[in-house]
């Protein structure tokens, strides 16, 4: 898990992604094991790093069962993990961080 992790964190690097965080739920009761949340600067590049990210993961194994957008927000599906790609609006909007951060303080939501 930590190598899949690194190279979807060193691909979203690469791409100028920027504020990336890891969120490891695999201790909580959650339906994922990882939750990686990434600013975009726009819709063409979340679709860009959604590219980039299916050009270099499936080679590796990578399954993605399910990817979608609505142009502010991608989420990719890879099952045990989901990658959040958002414009800075909707991350600041929505702010899954926090609700993140409460699941695995074990805090009442």
């Amino acid at each position: 898990m930590k190598d899949r992790i690194e190279a979807i964190v060193k691909i979203l690097d690469e791409k100028k992604a920027e504020g990336i965080e890891v969120f490891d739920m695999s201790e909580r009761n959650y339906f994922v094991k990882q939750v990686i949340i990434a600013t975009t600067m726009g819709e063409r590049h979340a679709l860009s790093l959604t590219d980039d990210l299916k050009e270099k993961l499936k080679p590796a194994g990578e399954q993605f069962l399910g990817i979608e957008s609505s142009g502010e927000w991608v989420v990719c599906d890879l099952g045990d993990m989901l990658i959040h790609l958002m414009s800075s609006e909707y991350r600041a909007r929505y702010n899954i961080e926090e609700f993140l951060n409460k699941i695995k303080d074990n805090k009442t939501i």
